[in-house]
C-alpha cells in the first residue's frame, strides 16, 4: 500500500506541477498532506512535516543569507567587469550567449554550491536574455545542466555521501569518474550549441550596440532583427505563480546608486575567503554565508537605513525560494515519517531478477535517476545505495564500482523540485518550473546516461 500511494503521490505532484494547475509551494504542500493521510499518518503528520522543516532549515537559511550576499556582491558592482567580458564575447549572436551561459556556470560551479551559480549567472546574463528576445527556459535549461553535470565533484555533496555511506574514499570515487565528467561537459556544450542555434533562427542576429547593452543592464527596451533593426518588447519575467523576477530589476546598471568601486577589492577578496573557507569544510556553510553577508553589509552600506534598503532589495527572490523549501519539506517530511521511500526501495529490489545481479552496478546509475530525483540525496545515499551496495556484493561488485555508477544520476537530480536550488534558479529567472522540466529533463537524462556509458566504456563501472 504504501509502494501505491508513493508512486501515486509523485505522479499527482508531478502532473499539477507540469500542468501548471498548481504552483510548486501549494503542490508541494497539499498533495503530501493528502496522501499521508491516506497512508494512516493521522495528527502525526504534524512531526512528520516538523521533522522535515528541520532538516531543511538550514538550506532554508544558506539560501536567505546567500541571496544577500551575492545580492549585495551585485549591487556593489564585484560582478560588472566579468559581465562586460562576457557581454563583447557574446556580441551579436545567440548561440554565442547560450554557450556563454553553460561555461559561465560550468566554472562558477567549481565552488560545489549551486546556489551560488545559479545567482551569479542569472545577474550576469538575464537582463541580456530578456532584453533581446531570447528565451529565458534556455538560460535555466542550459545553467542546471551544467552545475548539475559539474554536481559530482567530491565538494559538491552526493560523492562524499556516497564515499561516507560505503566507507570508502571520495578520491576513489570521483578521480576514474572524471573522462565521465568530461564527457558529460561535452554533451551539455552540444546541447548549448543546438538550443544556441535554434534561438539564431528564431531571431535572426540579435543587434549588438553600447545602448543596447545598456538598456539590458538599466530596463530598457532591446531591439532584435534579422535583416534590420526594430524595436521589440520586453519579454516578461514571471515564474509559475506568476511574479516577476524583481531581483534581476536594473541589477547591472553602470550607473546604479548602490556600486562601490573604492570597495571592489575588499568585496573580491571577502568573496574568495568566503569560498576558500567553504571548500575547507571548517565552518557550516549557513553559518559562513551569515557572517560573510553580515560583514558585506557593515562594509559596504554602514548606515543602518541602507542595509535595511539592501535587505530589501532581495526581499521577492528571499521570499519565493525560502517559501519553496519550506513546503518541499513537506513532501521530504511525509515521505520520511509514512515509511514510503523505504518500502518503494525494498519493492524496486524485489523486483530485480537474480539473473540481473551482475549488472547491478549499471542499473543503480539507471536507478539513480529517478530515484534521485523523487527522494533528497541523504535518503537515496543512506538508504538505498547500501542495500544495493551489499546484495551487489553477492556478485563480486566493489562498493567503490557501485558508488561511481550511483553518483551518474545527479544531472537528473538536480532538476527535481526537492532541489532547493533548482527552485532558486528557476524564480530568479522567471520561469515556470514546467517549462524548465518539459525542456531540461530528457536532455539531463541524456547526460547521466551519457557519464553511465563512458564508465563502463572505461571499466570504472562493471557491466556483468
Amino acid at each position: 500500500m504504501l509502494v501505491i500511494l508513493g508512486f501515486l503521490m509523485v505522479a499527482v505532484f508531478m502532473y499539477l506541477i507540469l500542468t501548471k494547475r498548481a504552483t510548486p509551494v501549494v503542490a508541494l504542500t497539499l498533495v503530501p498532506v493528502a496522501f499521508g493521510l491516506m497512508a494512516g499518518a493521522g495528527l502525526g503528520i504534524g512531526d512528520m512535516i516538523t521533522d522535515g522543516i528541520k532538516s531543511l532549515a538550514p538550506t532554508a537559511a544558506l539560501l536567505f543569507f546567500a541571496i544577500i550576499f551575492f545580492g549585495i556582491m551585485i549591487d556593489v558592482g564585484l560582478f560588472d567587469p566579468l559581465v562586460k567580458g562576457i557581454l563583447r564575447l557574446v556580441r551579436n549572436d545567440p548561440m554565442k550567449l547560450v554557450v556563454g551561459t553553460a561555461v559561465l556556470a560550468m566554472v562558477v560551479s567549481l565552488d560545489g554550491d549551486g546556489s551560488t551559480t545559479f545567482i551569479i549567472v542569472t545577474s550576469a546574463l538575464l537582463p541580456l536574455y530578456l532584453k533581446l528576445g531570447v528565451s529565458p527556459v534556455i538560460l535555466t535549461v542550459v545553467a542546471g545542466l551544467s552545475n548539475a553535470t559539474m554536481n559530482i565533484i567530491p565538494w559538491g555533496g552526493p560523492t562524499v555521501r556516497a564515499a561516507s555511506a560505503l566507507g570508502i574514499s571520495p578520491s576513489d570515487v570521483f578521480v576514474p569518474m572524471v573522462p565521465s565528467l568530461i564527457a558529460g561537459l561535452i554533451i551539455v556544450l552540444l546541447f548549448s550549441i543546438h538550443l544556441g542555434i535554434m534561438e539564431r533562427r528564431r531571431l535572426g542576429k540579435l543587434v549588438y550596440e553600447p545602448e543596447l547593452v545598456h538598456a539590458a543592464a538599466s530596463g530598457g527596451t532591446g531591439r532584435t532583427g534579422g535583416t534590420g533593426k526594430h524595436d521589440g518588447p520586453t519579454p516578461p519575467a514571471t515564474g509559475g505563480s506568476g511574479e516577476s523576477s524583481s531581483f534581476m530589476d536594473g541589477g547591472l546598471d553602470p550607473e546604479r546608486d548602490t556600486l562601490r568601486p573604492k570597495l571592489l577589492w575588499f568585496n573580491a577578496a571577502l568573496t574568495v575567503v568566503l569560498l576558500v573557507v567553504l571548500v575547507m569544510d571548517i565552518l557550516p556553510i549557513p553559518v559562513l554565508f551569515m557572517i560573510a553577508a553580515s560583514i558585506a553589509l557593515t562594509v559596504n552600506f554602514p548606515r543602518v537605513k541602507d542595509q535595511g534598503e539592501a535587505i530589501a532589495r532581495h526581499s521577492s527572490s528571499i521570499v519565493s525560494v525560502v517559501a519553496m523549501v519550506l513546503a518541499a519539506a513537506v513532501l521530504t517530511g511525509v515521505f520520511q515519517g509514512t515509511g514510503m521511500v523505504e518500502a518503494m526501495a525494498s519493492w524496486l529490489m524485489n523486483v530485480i531478477p537474480d539473473a540481473l545481479g551482475p549488472f547491478l552496478a549499471v542499473i543503480t546509475g539507471v536507478l539513480s535517476m529517478p530515484l534521485t530525483f523523487f527522494m533528497t540525496n541523504d535518503a537515496f545515499y543512506f538508504g538505498v545505495l547500501p542495500v544495493l551496495t551489499e546484495t551487489a556484493a553477492q556478485y563480486g561488485i566493489e562498493p567503490v564500482e557501485m558508488a561511481r555508477a550511483s553518483i551518474t544520476g545527479q544531472a537528473v537530480h538536480m532538476q527535481s523540485p526537492l532541489v532547493p536550488a533548482i527552485l532558486l534558479l528557476v524564480t530568479l529567472a522567471g520561469v515556470s518550473l514546467a517549462d524548465h522540466h518539459k525542456k531540461v529533463l530528457w536532455r539531463a537524462a541524456v547526460v547521466s546516461l551519457t557519464m553511465l556509458v563512458v564508465g563502463v566504456a572505461l571499466g570504472q563501472i562493471p557491466f556483468g
